[in-house]
């Protein structure tokens, strides 16, 4: 896993043992990236929900966002994310969160809006619908903005999303992984 662009190119970052998080492939990001470079680029803040090795995050820095909230709930997450963080010197262009999704969407309730917010929870949970529903109900996406999903259960998550005041703006399959990306409705 590495860096693929940007300030931080080709640095190599670490990622966690074990099954408990799935890190987003390198070519799923590079093509992820390569759809949204012009948003990156004007991107002034990013969310990454579910940060894991905060990989989606730290190549959306490197691309030229300017400021970047991480939140995992794991302990192993957040000591792997400080390590990469420090490893591609971003240290000032962002904020870690260690506490659960919920717990960082309250706290960031009434503060700012994102211009791109991440979510890749781990599969088979409705953490995305619920995620997507405080998302829009707290105000936290700018005007603008974009929400990417990632997932092996496209068909579950567009159903669920129906009940929220979202647009699928577009999709993209890579094997088993979906990509979805939501925008405001109206």
């Amino acid at each position: 896993m590495r860096v693929i662009s940007g300030t931080a190119k080709g640095s190599s970052l670490y990622s966690l043992d074990g099954n408990l998080t799935r890190p987003t492939l390198d070519r799923i990001k590079e093509s992820l990236f390569n759809i949204i470079q012009n948003d990156v680029k004007n991107a002034t803040i990013v969310l990454d929900l579910f940060a894991g090795s905060g990989a989606l995050a730290i190549e959306a820095l490197s691309r030229g966002a300017k400021f970047a909230y991480l939140c995992d709930k794991s302990n192993e997450a957040i000591e792997i994310i400080k390590k990469n963080i420090a490893k591609t010197h971003l240290d000032e262009k962002c904020k870690i969160m260690k506490c659960n999704y919920l717990q960082a969407l309250e706290n960031l309730k009434n503060k700012c809006q994102f211009d791109l917010i991440f979510i890749d929870p781990p599969y088979a949970t409705t953490l995305v619908q619920e995620s997507v529903k405080n998302i829009i109900e707290f105000n936290l996406l700018a005007k603008e903005g974009k929400i990417i999903i990632e997932t092996d259960e496209e068909e579950r998550i567009l159903e669920e999303l129906k009940q929220i005041n979202v647009n699928v703006c577009d999709l993209r399959k890579y094997g088993r992984v979906k990509l979805i990306f939501l925008n405001r409705k109206g």
